[in-house]
């Protein structure tokens, strides 16, 4: 599919305490040999701890990552700020420093699935998700609610770092120009980052968005209620008539004061698929 005509290109990317996996993601975009792709703006979902890195290692206006790569690599303008960085939430409001409990989890998911519902209610973006960093769970509820809104243009991916600069704290991306890092310990080496490989590896994954109701689309809904509308698509509706209150239920969605004509018209075709 041909996505040159989106003109919002958006990189989401899911990070713990490495936040390298920014840089490393869009150097592989970027640089891609087939087919580069590089966001207007980018994304990223993290902890509250996260955030101070970030703030530090990837968006200092003098040392910050992010803005080397762009200058190496002469890349155009790309929005990308602290206004962009979204800490993760308990289902309580309260800002995470890591995900530890029930209800860390909880929060973590509705998080994931509320930023990529608002990120793929505009028809004229592409989203591309990359879910290589942070704990585990945050990358499969992202994955997953990618699922749950993904539309054509959007893509999913796991970035690939080649050894020894994988997880190395002071690689970001392959420079243009030699830069020396060292590993410690009894075996301790020199490496240049312009060595380093890096590449994406594109995830496929099945798209339900269709399937969803309007309301689950546009408004803010849990993981878990999504989840749930996502299993009827699978499993098929359930229609429930509550004729003495006039409400109508479809797959959880409540619709309420029906008129009492169409509620009869209703009760009547269900009668007859029943028969």
């Amino acid at each position: 599919m041909d996505l040159s005509n989106n003109t919002r290109k958006v990189l989401l990317v899911s990070s713990g305490l490495s936040p390298q996996v920014v840089t490393e993601t869009l150097y592989a975009l970027s640089m891609s040999p087939d087919d580069p792709w590089i966001p207007t703006e980018i994304h990223l979902i993290t902890t509250q701890e996260g955030r101070e890195i970030a703030r530090h290692s990837l968006l200092n206006p003098e040392y910050g990552q992010f803005y080397r790569l762009v200058r190496e690599y002469n890349l155009p303008k790309i929005s990308f700020s602290m206004n962009n960085v979204h800490v993760i939430r308990n289902t309580k409001g309260e800002a995470l420093s890591d995900i530890c409990s029930e209800i860390d989890n909880q929060g973590c998911a509705d998080t994931m699935v509320n930023i990529v519902r608002e990120m793929t209610s505009d028809p004229e973006s592409a989203l591309h998700v990359s879910i290589a960093g942070g704990r585990k769970t945050m990358g499969y509820y992202l994955g997953y609610a990618l699922s749950l809104y993904g539309r054509p243009q959007d893509k999913l991916s796991h970035v690939l770092v080649s050894r020894p600069y994988e997880s190395h704290p002071e690689f970001f991306y392959p420079t243009r120009k030699s830069r020396l890092i060292h590993t410690r310990g009894e075996r301790a080496r020199t490496y240049d980052t312009r060595e380093a490989k890096v590449s994406l590896a594109e995830i496929p994954f099945v798209r339900l968005r269709d399937g969803l109701p309007l309301s689950l689309q546009k408004g803010s809904s849990s993981f878990s209620l999504t989840v749930k509308a996502a299993q009827n698509i699978l499993s098929g509706a359930e229609l429930i008539l509550d004729l003495e209150n006039r409400v109508i239920s479809i797959s959880g969605e409540i619709i309420e004061d029906i008129a009492p004509a169409e509620l009869a018209f209703y009760s009547w075709m269900a009668r007859r698929c029943l028969d």
